[in-house]
């Protein structure tokens, strides 16, 4: 039997290129090489687009650009090529491929722009298409859908670009709502770049300038203090849902540029609940993958509150893949452990790519 051809996307343009790049050298290690060959497609941080013949280890380190064997490369949006177009010496040709797992992160990654790419080429791949990772990387666009769907959300409010000159008058509206214990965030980003907790009225502008520093939408929260809880979420049709993990990280701001640090550290497994507890976050995390309409897989960051509310926090599309990456952690739970785990994702993409979404 032809082994299926398997494409890894890395790095990217955005500030988690190095965590995409950790994540990246770990499931290429990991792919099961009987079943799969593994072509790998890196992009550098200026954007360019690069066929690399090298090791993982080359990736791990940051190394791989500087590999000579590189060549300029691209996924073609021409469904006729169903592959990656390499030029070299002024020479092109096609490799043909079955799937492809794009394991980038943030803004130009997990955004849906690339899966806007790969719906043009034809060609499977592993995640959620592009409406459901844009609508999660995008903030309000969660809110929203959240509101829709009665699962609660921290109190927030959303200042646009077009506001920002009357920045003290939507300051002062926000404050009045919520008074000054807040958490001010760009609305479309996949890390923690431009988030600041508020204290102040001089606090709260200075965040608001940060954010939009880096987006032109900001959300602000009203402060919860609560527990941070984590479910890994995968499948289809009939979505599942992992035990209930909770990250114990005493206000840690994880650096995705720093990919020898991992908020799976800092996992507990299972969380420390009552049975109903983590009966209803399970419920929520799955209601809210399907409200989202993601697929394949999803990071589901739940809040629970002092009071015993459960609060979605977040849903990330394009979960970190390291072996001790939080949804690696939560699904070795349900029995994958990381090379079952990378063929499942592979293979599901596979058996669902005749859907029209």
């Amino acid at each position: 039997m032809a082994k299926i051809k398997a494409a890894v996307i890395f790095g990217g343009t955005a500030r988690e290129h190095a965590l995409s790049l950790a994540s990246a050298a770990e499931v290429i290690q990991n792919i099961p090489r009987d079943k799969y060959e593994v072509v790998c497609i890196g992009i550098t941080r200026k954007g360019r687009w690069l066929f690399f013949p090298g090791s993982p280890e080359e990736i791990a380190d940051g190394s791989w650009e500087q590999n000579t064997d590189c060549t300029s490369a691209f996924i073609s949006p021409d469904p006729l090529h169903r592959g990656i177009i390499t030029i070299e010496n002024g020479e092109t040709s096609v490799k043909k491929i079955d799937v492809v797992l794009p394991i980038l992160m943030g803004k130009r990654g997990g955004d849906g722009t690339i899966q806007g790419l790969l719906d043009l080429s034809g060609i499977p791949y592993v995640g959620s298409g592009v409406l459901t990772c844009a609508s999660c990387m995008d903030k309000s666009h969660t809110h929203m859908v959240m509101d829709d769907y009665d699962i609660k959300t921290p109190e927030w409010e959303l200042i646009t670009q077009r506001e920002i000159n009357e920045l003290d008058r939507r300051c002062s509206e926000i404050a009045a709502r919520f008074g000054y214990s807040l958490v001010v965030k760009p609305a479309n980003s996949g890390s923690n770049s431009g988030v600041s907790f508020v204290n102040t009225p001089e606090e709260f502008m200075a965040a608001v300038k940060l954010a939009f520093s880096n987006d032109n939408k900001v959300i602000v929260e009203k402060y919860v203090r609560a527990r941070k809880l984590e479910a890994a979420v995968f499948g289809y049709d009939t979505p599942v849902c992992s035990p209930i993990g909770e990250i114990i990280a005493d206000h840690k701001i994880y650096d995705p540029r720093d990919f020898n640090v991992s908020s799976g550290d800092d996992l507990t497994i299972p969380a420390d609940i009552s049975p109903e507890t983590e009966k209803k976050a399970r419920e929520i995390a799955v209601t809210a993958f399907k409200a989202l309409g993601c697929r394949g897989m999803a990071r589901v960051d739940l809040f629970l509150t002092d009071d015993g509310d459960l609060l979605l926090n977040k849903i990330g599309t394009m979960p970190g893949l390291r072996s001790s990456s939080v949804f690696s952690k939560l699904m070795e739970q349900l029995g994958y452990d990381h090379e079952e785990l990378i063929d499942m994702l592979l293979e599901q993409a596979v058996e669902n790519s005749d859907r029209t979404y």
